[in-house]
This record gives structure tokens, sequence and C-alpha cells, in this order.
């Protein structure tokens, strides 16, 4: 038979139960009992959830207190010597220290580096190795939660993020070796854990190597090699499952075959080409596992085209070796449609949730295993949604398509080169040397959400809601003005989030009211749905922005989120190609950013922090990308006159190997995030001689740390080894919104305080 499979379901919970527990529990306001008391109700309840769905292979250990890759840290006892480890099981305060930092009186430590995932807005915590890295085993958890599964009477299928992908994830101390010379002193962690497992009585366990699907060179290829045949040797009956995820294996397939597992998982859904290679390379007994479902997008599946191609493989291999899951985990998907009031019914019907994803599993699974006419009417009721989709006048909007195809080529050029524009720029914005600004969010407060969901439920008017809101930007910009900061922003305390702030007042968006996501840690986001043609009906932020500016002499910055945020941090259609749809948010974006200068804003960023995690997992896929991703940056942000800076920011990602495509970008100041690396990212600028303005972040705003004015001084100065004074900005690594106003306060008035300190040193001749 064959077997209905899934690779790992959403943490949070339907209602956000975990996100709430960590937050109370960082308060000091729930135990670590209470804490780990729901987190164990939500793994009941979604184990059982996916026993009454059909699935066969129901994961465990896929769920986590903030982060998988730190869970792994934990299980190998990979804590770096900053957090004052005794070599013990990995308890809840150095897992959260290590996630998030701790500051108090006995200790100042700052959090691990965190970046995306692969190509997904899903934040993993970066492993730190060293030279002679010991690792012991430190966390249990992988075993403790199959057990916890199976006193329930339910077996599961344990997850673990593989040795290599593990290394090869991580970084290394000052970059002087090779992460992979310690797989050898890994795996006895690796092999021990699988033999706890089948001695508890596991009988698959599925081990994830993400790193398949993107360039390798022969060293990581032979590492798996040694890997797998070292736990091959360990275990005698425990089945193991290798699973690749996010794209195609193309050239890596042979290396994964090679392999002594049970059974390989192919992503189908963004590497459909690789299954003809597949069937015929796959060597006897080994199983597939066919990844139909998309893991990372909430249209329902056409299971009619899925059955065919599951037909088509158990025709080749037969039932007995072929399973049938999603593309990759489901953690990238809301829980369950049926909970979701804000979407009408007809968009409704096209979609399917986590929830919903294994029901199309199970269909599928039905469908082969007892013919189609065991879920004939689920089949049915899905060709019928497919067909309404595909007909709807909803999608197509042909003045839309129209603007799009009447975009110029000058469209995409601001009127003078950099060097031009700076001299203007300085003259007519007279600011001074290491300018100080935030990146433009400020706390949303527990006063902020009430009011806001008050005026979302009507129960204040809107002249109400907005004159709170006012008050708000006006006791903003007294702050800063306050602390002596140069460049002002408003705030944004009207946006919930970055991105649905945007597509809540596009056309052809669908905002949603419980489909949330997790980002990282406890951080939840309702990413839009793209479903049709977009345009912007009427200015969306200007209102704001006029207002602040009219309470201040400084300037304040214009925010506006960037056409491939935008596009990245939604649900996007998959009835055209990505780079049509980019193209008609940015002309709406352009729309925008032109409305603000003629409001008088002088300076706007236009947010672009997920234009590295778009890149494609494969570098011969880079070019087509960048072109369109960056010229849609450009159709965005060139309609202004020289006078108008243009800023952008990115966070969170390797900037190294595209730098030329975001120097080509042309905006007048990048800020990136390179507080948690200590100012590492900088080191690609002393290769690429970039030439417009960078403010290089130097306070990490993901940790509750308050940054002294003398650490904030230092990095400074650190900036300031690679970049000229003229060229660097002072600012934070990201919007302060999830901060409260007790943490940023001081640490604001650190950063203002360290500007000056650096300052009057380059006065005096005493910088770098």
């Amino acid at each position: 038979m064959a077997i209905a499979s899934n690779l790992g379901y959403p943490r949070i919970g339907a209602n956000r139960e975990l996100k709430r527990a960590l937050e109370g529990y960082w308060r000091g306001n729930t135990s670590g009992a209470d804490l780990r008391k729901v987190a164990s109700d939500l793994r009941t309840q979604h184990w059982q959830m996916q026993q009454m769905a059909g699935i066969d292979h129901i994961p465990s250990n896929d769920q986590s207190l903030y982060d998988h890759v730190l869970d792994t840290v934990a299980m190998v006892g990979a804590v770096p010597d900053r957090y004052d480890w005794d070599d013990g099981t990995v308890d809840l305060d150095t897992y959260f220290a290590m996630a998030r930092g701790v500051q108090d009186e006995d200790k100042d430590v700052s959090a691990m580096e965190m970046t995306k995932w692969f190509d997904t807005n899903y934040h993993y915590i970066v492993p730190e190795f060293k030279r002679n890295q010991n690792f012991q085993l430190s966390s249990t958890k992988v075993v403790k939660e199959y057990l916890e599964a199976k006193d329930l009477g339910i077996e599961t299928r344990p997850v673990i993020l593989g040795p290599v992908s593990f290394l090869l994830l991580g970084k290394t101390q000052n970059k002087e070796f090779n992460q992979l010379e310690l797989l050898d002193d890994l795996l006895p962690v690796y092999t021990y854990i699988l033999n706890r497992l089948e001695e508890k009585g596991a009988e698959w366990v599925q081990i994830d190597e993400p790193c398949l699907v993107t360039d390798l060179n022969e060293e990581a290829l032979k590492s798996f090699h040694k890997s797998y045949t070292a736990l091959d040797a360990a275990t005698t009956d425990l089945n193991i499952l290798l699973a690749t995820y996010f794209g195609s294996m193309e050239e890596n397939m042979e290396t994964a075959f090679a392999l002594p597992v049970d059974a390989v998982h192919l992503d189908l859904t963004r590497g459909l080409n690789q299954l003809e290679k597949a069937l015929t390379r796959i060597p006897d007994p080994m199983s597939l596992s066919l990844g139909l479902i998309d893991g990372r997008n909430v249209w329902k599946a056409d299971l009619s085209e899925q059955l065919d191609i599951a037909k088509n493989a158990v025709e080749r291999l037969g039932k007995e070796r072929i399973m049938i899951g999603p593309s990759s985990s489901l953690l990238y998907v809301p829980v369950d449609l049926e909970q979701e009031t804000a979407l009408d019914e007809e968009l409704a019907s096209w979609l399917a949730f986590a929830k919903q994803k294994l029901q199309e599993i199970d269909v599928l699974a039905t469908a082969i295993n007892d013919g189609e006419q065991a879920v004939e009417e689920a089949l049915e009721t899905n060709r019928q949604a497919i067909i309404s989709r595909n007909q709807s006048d909803r999608i197509h909007r042909p003045t839309v398509k129209e603007r799009v195809e009447s975009v110029t080529p000058e469209m995409y050029q601001r009127n003078s080169e950099f060097a031009e524009r700076r001299k203007q720029q300085r003259e007519h914005l007279n600011l001074p040397d290491l300018p100080t600004t935030s990146i433009g969010s400020l706390p949303q407060t527990k006063d902020v959400r009430k009011m806001r969901a008050a005026f979302k439920r009507d129960e204040i008017s809107k002249e109400e809601y907005e004159s709170f809101l006012k008050e708000q930007i006006k006791e903003a910009i007294r702050f800063q003005e306050g602390i002596g900061m140069d460049v002002l922003v408003h705030g944004e305390f009207e946006r919930s989030d970055m991105v649905e702030f945007f597509g809540e007042q596009m056309e052809g968006v669908a905002i949603t009211s419980n489909s949330w996501v997790q980002s990282y840690g406890s951080r939840c986001v309702r990413p839009p749905i793209i479903y049709g043609d977009i345009s912007r009906p009427e200015p969306m932020t200007v209102k704001w922005s006029e207002y602040a500016q009219s309470l201040t002499e400084k300037p304040v910055k214009g925010m506006v989120t960037g056409p491939v945020t935008i596009l990245q941090w939604s649900f996007v259609r998959n009835d055209q190609p990505r780079w049509k749809t980019c193209n008609q948010i940015a002309l709406a974006i352009r729309d925008e950013v032109n409305d603000l200068e003629n409001a008088g804003i002088e300076i706007i960023q236009i947010d672009e922090p997920a234009l590295r995690e778009g890149l494609p997992l494969r570098q011969s896929d880079w070019e087509k990308y960048l072109d369109w991703s960056v010229d849609a940056f450009k159709l965005a942000s060139s309609g202004v006159k020289d006078t108008t800076q243009i800023h952008t920011h990115m966070c969170y990602s390797e900037f190294n190997d595209i730098m030329e495509a975001i120097a080509r970008m042309d905006a007048d100041v990048l800020s990136v995030e390179s507080s948690r690396s200590r100012m590492e990212l900088l080191d690609v600028f002393k290769d690429f001689d970039y030439p417009n303005e960078i403010g290089p972040g130097v306070y990490d705003i993901h940790s509750p740390r308050i940054p002294e004015t003398e650490e904030v001084s230092e990095l400074i100065r650190k900036g300031l080894n690679v970049l000229s004074k003229d060229q660097i900005w002072i600012n934070p690594d990201c919007g302060l919104k999830t901060r409260n106003w007790d943490e940023i306060k001081p640490s604001l008035e650190h950063l203002v305080e360290a500007a000056d300190t650096v300052r009057e040193e380059l006065q005096n001749g005493e910088g770098p």
C-alpha cells in the first residue's frame, strides 16, 4: 500500500497558544512547567489530528519551542562558550539565551545569529562552530517526544536535521576552517540518537538534508557518504527517510540514491523536473516519497493532476515503494482554513491550509490504494474549485496588465548618477557625518494593539482611533528630537505588519483574520494572499507621513515596503510568473513614492529585506531572478527628484554573493543587519567598492539586551575601518515594533551618544 506521509506540522498552534506561553515565560509570568505543558498539549493535538486525517507516517520532533536548528544545537551540545554552559542537559535558560541573548545583574551575552531558512520567510538560529568543537548528547528531546506520542498510542516518524546540512548551515569562528572537518566528532551523537530510537521501537526516522537541493562541492558530497554509512551501520531495523525539499536535487541525486537509506523524499512542487530521473535511477528496494502537495503556498492542489503524477510513479515502482506527502514541512502555511473568517466563500474555496493539505494527502493516497471511486466526491469537489478559480473574473484586470506592458526603460533609472544626487542631497538635507536614524517602526505597545483591535471591532470611531494614532506619532517625534536623532520616523503605529498594511489597501490582494505563520520564535505574521492583478486605488501612507513631518523641522522618513518583499512575504498566485506579479506591485509602490515626494517627504525608505531570501537556491538561476527583482525595485524608486533621498533596508541574510546586484538597485542609502555578527557583514566591502551610503545595524533589536554606549561606539569604529565617515549611517538592525519602550529608549539614546562620541573622535583625529 502507498503510505500517506507528512514531513512536519505548524508549531505555534491554531490560536497562537505557544506564542502566548513563550512570551509569558520570557516576561516571568509563566513557569517553565506551564510552558512545557502548553507545548505538550499542542503536540498531542497535532498528532491526534493527523492520525484522524488518515496520515500513516506522522512526524514527531517537528515541534519546537523556538527553532529546529537551535534544537539540534542543543541535541549535540554545540553551545558557544559565552553562555557558560555546564556541559549537562541544555536547560530552558541556556536555550533561550542562545536564541535571544540575556541581560541581567549576573550576565550580559548576545544572542546567536539568525538568518533566513533557505528561500523562505522563516528564520533559523545559525550554529557556531570552533576548531576542535566538542559534541556530546545534551538533549534527548527527539526520543522523549517519540515516546510521548507512543504513550498516546500513536506511532510517529521522528524528524532530525541531518548532520551534513546542520554543519553546512552553521558558521565557523573567524572562518578559519571548514565546518565539515567536524563531521567525525559529530556523527557519534547522531548514531547514539538513532540507537536510542531503535531501542524504543521506532520503525522510521526522517533525516532532513535540504542542502542536497543546493550547489555542493565534492567534499560535501563525500560527507553524505561518510555520514549515512555510519548511521546505517549503527542500526539494524530502523528505516531512514532522507528528506530533501525546496527544489530539485539535480546532479546531487546520484549521491542521494547511492546512500544506504530506505526512502528518499522529493519536492515535486518546486522540482517536478527531477521525477523522471528519479524513477529511472532509484535503486530497488528503496522507496520514493512524492512531495505532491505544496507545503509553502495556500492554493488547493489540482488533485487530478497530482494523481496522474502519483499513478505514473506507482506504475513504475509499485504501491509498496511509494509515499505521498507535502513538498516540505507544513510549517510555512497557516494551520486551519476553517478558523478563517475574513475570506469570502469563493476565495476560500480555492485554498488549503495545513489541516486541509493533510486531507489532500489522504485523498491521493486513498485513490492510489483503493481506487478513485473511493474518493470520488472529494475529487469532484476539488475539480470544481480548480475550474472556479481558473474562470473567475476577479483575477484578470486588463488595465493593470496594460500598464505593466507600457513600462519604458527610462522608468527604471533615476535622473542623475549617484555622485550628483549625493551632492544635491547633502546640500538640501544638511545632515552631519554619521547621521542617526532608526529603521522605521517603533514599539507596538499593548495600548496600540488594543486600540487597533477596538477600531476593527467598531468599538471606537475612526476619529477616536486616528486621534490616538496622532498622539502616538507626536510622542514618538518628541522622543526622537529629544535624544538628538538626525532623521526621524513616524513609528508606523497604524500598521499591524509591514506587508499586511499595504496588502489590505491594494486590489487583487486578500487579508486574513487568523491565518498566522511562524516567522521565528514567537513572532508570527499573516501573509496576504495575492490572488489577482494588483493596483493601488489611493495613497496608503501619505497622510501619516505628512502629519509627522508637520510636527518637526527635522526630516521624517516616508516608509514603504518594497515590491519584492511584498511578493516574498505573501502567498502568491501560482498561475503566472512571479516577476509579472512583482512588476504590478512595483507600479503601485511607485505611485505611493511619488505621492510621498509631492507631499513634501524628502527621505523615503523602500524596505527590501526579502530580496536576498528570494534568491534561487541554485546559482545558475540567480541572474534571471536578480535582473527582475532589482528592476522591480528600480521601477518603484526611480520616479523621484535627485534631491529626494531613497533608502532601502535589508536584514538577516548573507549579502556577500549579490553585492553587485544590490549596487545596481542604486538606493542612496542601504541599511543592513550587522550587530549580531559584530560587523562581520562589512567584510564584503573590503573587496567590493560599494558606491553609495550604508547604515550597518549597530543595535540588535531581536534581543531584549540594551547595548551600552561604548559597545555601539566600538561597532561604529569597526565600520569605519571599512567605510568612510561620509558613507556611514548609524541605525538599529531592523524595525523596533517588537521591543518595548523601556528597552528602546536607552538603546537609542546610547546609539545617538555613540555617534556623537565617534564624531568627536574623528574631529580630534582619533578615529580609525
